[in-house]
């Protein structure tokens, strides 16, 4: 099989780009050049030259002497002179140029025989600033200095990577942006996405400082950070549906985490009474601009805490995340809209404000009948398995939650829905739950934690009748963690967040835009 046969399948359009291009490629190879080398002498950075010569202008020339690489996204070549730009992994471009002069007939011909955008290229020689005023790297062969590695000669130019598949032609878009891949491409695609957007690079820039604020945050307010199973024997933590897999060494059928919860709380009955985690969660759901089956999850419990104290340790953490990630707590949306994540959020009820939105009263007392005929009422889908509070629920995010436009934390939800929730200290029927709605999306939940075993064990049955009633969010007795319940728990507030959803309230873009591999249906 040729070298060209073993390239893999390709469904675009420039078949006989990638033939030319393996051909190089080939060629290169058997006349003893790598055009994928182990190492190269380089010295410095695009980067850095560009810091470091700022200030040269136009005709300006140094003896400084500099080896550095970077992708060609610019090419022309003209007689006995050629132009590259190279581009680093931040965006940063750099021109070199190379003159039959400095380098060489025969060398200037290889290179305009061997390089194609987007290959990696490496350049050596003198730092300029040509006569249009662009900084660059007039190249030319020379010692290579230290981190020479074999070379004992540096070139003045040698390919770090060729390219065999092309990089994708730009179109202009109706608003007269220049652009290369549809929104599909680049899901599917996020290598070449990142090397054609500078936006793309700076959501997965945007997202490292986030989650690295997280961190530090915790840290400095003494969290301990744990890793929980990612595979378990029960699924439980949070109502949803979960994905199944099969362990072949212990023959049984184990569930991917929803949530890493009932976990967490184990380490708190150990002694690990300030904790957290930020891992992937699993939730075999729907897909859409808020939601991945695959995400990844912050979840926190603090000892002796309410959801009170846990709110104020949300905003806290977002608000730092946000100045983290901007610079302010006042975010920019993708529409040139500011959104002001600062100060200090709304509380609402969430039976007050529903009952507020409806015109009449609603409680935790109020029938069933009449809970079915609101939603009747205003087109509201419920399912026959749902219980009282997943209807006043299910009305509420229709009439409310979607309106909600600031940050704002949503108190006191029904029991029938919050199995692992303290009941509230002075409103039968309600728990100590808060939801956090950024935008018309929930960002956050937070609890005052239930650490009754005998009350968690009734609500745990409770969930198994469900279950069997038709829900197939509900979830199971989990005897390990009763267990680990009549141990004694202190009591505790707890939250979870999405990072992803965080990104999103940070950013304003979607959550296929904030994950840098979302999972995509493979065509």
């Amino acid at each position: 099989m040729s070298n060209q046969e073993n390239l893999s399948p390709q469904n675009d359009e420039t078949p006989e780009q990638i033939r030319v291009r393996a051909e190089k490629r080939l060629r290169m190879l058997e006349a003893g050049v790598n055009p994928y080398p182990v190492q190269l002498p380089i010295t410095t950075s695009i980067a850095q030259v560009r810091k470091d010569f700022a200030n040269l202008e136009a005709g300006d020339e140094t003896e400084t002497l500099a080896g550095l690489a970077g992708r060609v996204v610019f090419l022309r070549n003209t007689g006995k002179l050629c132009f590259v730009t190279l581009q680093d992994g931040a965006g940063q471009r750099l021109q070199a140029m190379l003159s039959a002069a400095e380098v060489g007939l025969e060398s200037l011909q290889e290179f305009k025989a061997n390089v194609d955008l987007g290959d990696h290229l490496y350049v050596y020689g003198r730092v300029i600033c040509s006569r249009r005023g662009e900084l660059s790297i007039m190249a030319r062969p020379g010692e290579a200095g230290s981190g020479a590695g074999t070379y004992e000669v540096a070139p003045a130019w040698a390919l770090a990577s060729k390219s065999v598949r092309p990089l994708p032609k730009t179109y202009t878009a109706e608003d007269g942006t220049e652009v290369a891949l549809s929104e599909e491409q680049r899901v599917r695609r996020r290598e070449l996405d990142m090397i054609m957007r500078p936006a793309a690079r700076d959501m997965v820039r945007t997202r490292s400082k986030i989650v690295r604020s997280l961190r530090q945050w915790f840290d400095e307010h003494d969290f301990i950070e744990v890793e929980t199973p990612m595979l378990q024997n029960i699924h439980g933590g949070a109502a949803a549906r979960p994905f199944t897999t099969h362990m072949n060494a212990y023959d049984t059928e184990l569930y991917l985490r929803i949530a890493p919860e009932l976990f967490l709380k184990r380490c708190l009955i150990g002694g690990i009474e300030n904790v957290f985690e930020i891992n992937r969660n699993f939730r075999n759901e729907g897909a859409d601009s808020s939601h991945s089956p695959e995400f990844t999850m912050l979840e926190a419990y603090q000892a002796y805490g309410t959801y009170d104290t846990i709110a104020q340790l949300t905003q806290d953490i977002i608000q730092n995340a946000a100045i983290a990630a901007t610079g302010s707590t006042v975010v920019t949306l993708p529409d040139g809209t500011e959104y002001d994540l600062g100060g200090e959020w709304d509380q609402i009820g969430l039976y007050e404000s529903l009952s507020e939105a409806l015109g009449q009263e609603v409680t935790p007392e109020t029938p069933r009948e009449t809970l079915e005929k609101i939603a009747d009422e205003h087109d509201v889908e419920i399912e026959d398995y749902y219980v009282n509070g997943k209807i006043v629920e299910t009305i509420w995010e229709e009439l409310v939650g979607d309106k909600l436009y600031r940050p704002t934390f949503v108190r006191d939800f029904p029991v029938d829905t919050s199995p692992l929730v303290k009941a509230h200290r002075s409103q039968p029927g309600k728990v100590e739950k808060w939801d956090l709605i950024v935008r018309g999306f929930e960002l956050a939940t937070g609890y005052s934690e239930l650490n009754d075993p005998v009350v968690q064990r009734e609500r745990f049955e409770q969930q198994s009748l469900d279950a069997a009633n038709g829900d197939p969010e509900a979830m199971e007795v989990d005897e390990e963690f009763l267990q680990a319940m009549e141990q004694g728990m202190p009591p505790a507030g707890g939250m979870g967040m999405g990072i992803d959803r965080l990104i999103m309230a940070i950013t304003g873009q979607g959550i296929r835009e904030t994950i840098t591999f979302p999972l995509v249906k493979r065509l």
